[in-house]
């Protein structure tokens, strides 16, 4: 085996603690970053975009192969989405409304 791998045992309780606290952390700091960029008006209407962009709010069923592209992308856009959710809902309501003035629902 290539010695520059680390290995892992998941039967070693205090390694997958470790790892779990690990994980935790970059959440934490994913969705951190994910706050800050809802803060401002122009990360939300860039993340508006993005959502549009990626067919949250549409149908990705097209009746031929290209529904399996736009259902790639619809899902990037449900996972942005659900992050959006889990680090600031309150600022989605705003973003939504925001969006609602900018004339693009």
């Amino acid at each position: 085996m290539d010695d520059d791998i680390e290995r892992f045992d998941a039967g070693d309780a205090d390694a997958v603690a470790g790892q779990r606290q690990r994980a935790d952390r970059t959440e934490t700091r994913r969705l951190a970053a994910l706050k800050t960029v809802m803060a401002t008006a122009e990360g939300r209407r860039y993340l508006w975009w993005l959502l549009d962009r990626c067919g949250v709010f549409r149908t990705s069923f097209t009746g031929d192969n290209s529904t399996f592209f736009n259902e790639g992308m619809r899902n990037v856009g449900l996972m942005v989405l659900g992050d959006v959710n889990a680090a600031c809902p309150e600022q989605y309501l705003v973003m939504i409304n925001e969006a609602k003035e900018d004339d693009h629902v």
